[in-house]
C-alpha cells in the first residue's frame, strides 16, 4: 500500500483522535524508519520512547517470537515464568519490594491512585483521608482518574464532567505549596514526575525532591514516583528516581519496558506489598508472556555501560545544540536521552517538528514551546549525528 491508501483507509475506518502528520511507516532498523515509498528517517521519538533498544533488535525479536510460538497468554489465574523473571530484575535493578504489571502508563497511574487509597483507608479507616496531590504542568494519562490527576488546565474542560474531585495541584518547587495543600489533613499521597515531560521536560530541583521527600515520611504521606516516560534507562539510571537519592513508595513504569509490545506497571516498597490483596486490584492483559518475553531482553540489554552511553549520547545533543547558536533555539533540558529544546517565537515547535520530518527526523512537541527528543537508548554514534545534522540544515536553511 502506498502512503495515499493507507491514510485514505486509516481516515476512513479508525477514529479521528490523533492530529497524524502525513507519513506512513511500514518498516525500521536500528533508530532509522522506511515509509511506504522507501524513504529513511532518523528515529529521535521511538514511538515517544516506547522503542527503547531500537527496531529489529535481533535478541528482541528471538525471544519475542520464541514466546508466542511456545505460550501467548493464559491470564493472571497461572504462574508463567517470562513474567516472574521480569519482576525479579526489576526488584533487584530497583531496591523495590514487588511489582504489578499491566498494559499502559495511564493503566500503571491509576494503580498507584487505587494503591494509595487502600493504604490510607487501611490506615486511617474512613477519614475523609483520599486526595491524591500532583504538580501544576504535569501529565499522568487520558484516563479520567489519570486526566484528572494532570496538572494541565487545558486537558480539564467540561467534555467528559463529572471528575472523580479527589486531587489537587500545586506549583512545582514550592514546598509552601505542598505544607498549603496538605493543612486540611485529607491528602493521601502526593505524584511527581521527577521530569515533566509532556508538560516541556523540566527536571526538578534536587533540593525540593529531598524536601519533599522528607515532608512526606514525616506526615505519612505516600511518595509516588510517575517514571512511565523518565523509567527504564531513558535518563542514564534504570528509574529517573536514582538520580535522586530516593527510596519512593511506589514507582510506575511503561513506555520502555516492553521495547514496543505494550507494557506497563508499578513497583511497591516493602511497607506496601500487603496493600492490594487478591481480589482488590487485577488486568487480564498483565505480565502477558510475550510482552515479558521482549522486557527480559529490554532489561538485559539496559547494563550499566549501556546506560553510561545513554548519559553520554545525551550529553552530545545538548553540545551540539548549544553550539549551534541559532537565534530560533533557546535553552536544552532534561537528562540522558530524554531532552527538550526550546524553540523561540515566531517560530513553533509544530512548525518545526513538521519541517524536520520532511526533511528526515522524526521529532516530537512538549508543553507549549518545546522540540522534545526521545531516541532509543541504543542510538548509534552515526544515527546519533546524522539526525542531529538534519536539525542543524532545518534551523539553518528553512528558516
Amino acid at each position: 500500500m502506498t502512503t495515499a491508501q493507507i491514510i485514505q483507509q486509516t481516515d476512513e475506518h479508525i477514529l479521528g483522535t490523533y492530529g497524524r502528520f502525513p507519513v506512513a511507516f511500514t518498516r525500521a532498523s536500528g533508530a532509522t524508519l522506511y515509509d511506504a515509498e522507501g524513504k529513511s528517517y532518523i528515529d529521535f521519538a521511538s514511538g515517544i520512547g516506547v522503542n527503547s533498544i531500537g527496531y529489529a533488535n535481533s535478541a528482541w525479536t528471538a525471544a519475542v517470537a520464541k514466546q508466542a510460538e511456545t505460550l501467548q497468554h493464559v491470564s493472571n489465574l497461572y504462574y508463567t515464568a517470562p513474567g516472574a523473571e521480569l519482576a525479579a530484575k526489576l526488584t533487584e535493578r530497583s531496591g523495590l519490594a514487588a511489582a504489578f504489571f499491566a498494559n499502559s502508563g495511564a493503566e500503571a497511574n491509576e494503580g498507584l491512585i487505587k494503591l494509595a487509597r487502600k493504604y490510607s483507608y487501611d490506615t486511617f479507616g474512613l477519614q475523609n483521608r483520599k486526595v491524591v496531590l500532583t504538580l501544576e504542568n504535569s501529565f499522568h494519562g487520558r484516563t479520567l482518574a489519570t486526566l484528572e490527576a494532570t496538572g494541565q488546565e487545558k486537558f480539564h474542560g467540561p467534555d467528559f464532567f463529572p471528575y472523580t474531585g479527589a486531587f489537587r495541584y500545586v506549583e512545582p518547587g514550592s514546598i509552601d505549596a505542598v505544607k498549603d495543600a496538605c493543612a486540611s489533613g485529607d491528602v493521601c499521597a502526593v505524584l511527581i514526575e521527577l521530569i515533566q515531560g509532556e508538560g516541556g521536560v523540566y527536571p526538578l530541583p534536587q533540593s525540593y525532591v529531598t524536601t519533599l521527600a522528607k515532608f512526606c515520611a514525616e506526615n505519612n504521606l505516600l511518595l509516588l514516583i510517575d517514571e512511565v516516560q523518565t523509567g527504564i534507562g531513558r535518563t542514564g539510571k534504570l528509574f529517573a528516581y536514582q538520580h535522586y537519592g530516593l527510596s519512593p513508595d511506589a514507582v510506575s513504569f511503561a513506555k520502555g519496558i516492553g521495547g514496543g509490545l505494550p507494557l506497563g506497571g508499578f513497583l511497591v516498597s516493602e511497607r506496601l506489598r500487603g496493600v492490594l490483596t487478591a481480589g482488590t486490584h487485577a488486568t487480564t492483559f498483565g505480565a502477558n508472556p510475550v510482552c515479558c518475553a521482549g522486557a527480559n531482553v529490554v532489561l538485559d540489554t539496559l547494563t550499566d555501560s549501556v546506560l553510561a552511553e545513554v548519559t553520554r549520547k545525551g550529553e552530545t545533543v545538548k553540545a551540539f545544540v548549544q553550539n549551534l547558536n541559532s537565534a530560533k533555539l533557546g535553552a536544552v533540558r532534561g537528562i540522558g536521552l530524554m531532552l527538550g529544546i526550546e524553540v523561540k517565537a515566531p517560530l513553533t515547535h509544530r512548525e518545526l517538528v513538521t519541517k524536520l520530518l520532511a526533511n528526515g527526523l522524526v521529532a516530537l512537541t512538549a508543553g507549549s514551546d518545546t522540540l522534545r527528543f526521545l531516541p532509543p537508548l541504543t542510538v548509534s554514534d552515526a544515527e546519533l549525528h546524522a539526525g542531529l545534522e538534519i536539525l542543524a540544515k532545518t534551523i539553518q536553511l528553512q528558516y
